[in-house]
């Protein structure tokens, strides 16, 4: 598999993912609160505007125009939403259905900087750790001439 195929796969897994999750802020908002650090303001208000970049993501992963700069804003969101995932694991906040255990909470915590890290690789925005040297939106792929989605 070339890095474009990879990163197309990559690219399709971030679209249904954060697809998937802005859905459910947008559908269920008052569900997340209790996650919500107290220095949040309007925290219900950022539920939803936060389900709103999620989906805008997404779609946005689907332009080639607007893919570097979605991936670089889910990176910074998923740095965002950290303290929100620090507190639901710490305080040991219920929020069915998911397990309210640090066999969940110890992954989830210690897989953010993959997330960070996926949503950059995906975008082209870096190479690393698989070198290359740096990629442009849109690049070539190596002996077909034709750009790859």
């Amino acid at each position: 598999m070339t890095g474009a195929d990879d990163r197309h796969w990559l690219r399709l897994g971030l679209i249904g993912l954060y697809g998937v999750i802005g859905a459910i802020h947008l559908a269920a908002p008052d569900r997340f609160l209790p996650i919500m650090p107290d220095w949040v303001p309007a925290p219900r208000g950022v539920v939803i505007g936060t389900g709103l970049c999620e989906i805008a993501a997404a779609i946005a992963l689907m332009t080639r125009r607007l893919r570097r700069a979605a991936g670089i804003g889910l990176a910074l969101y998923a740095v965002c939403v950290f303290p929100a995932n620090v507190k639901h694991a710490l305080e040991g906040i219920h929020l069915p259905p998911l397990p309210d255990t640090w066999w969940y909470h110890g992954p989830r915590l210690a897989l953010q900087p993959v997330l960070v890290w996926w949503a950059l690789y995906a975008t082209g925005v870096i190479d690393w750790p698989f070198g290359g040297g740096h990629r442009t939106p849109g690049s070539e792929d190596a002996g077909t001439g034709r750009s790859r989605d």
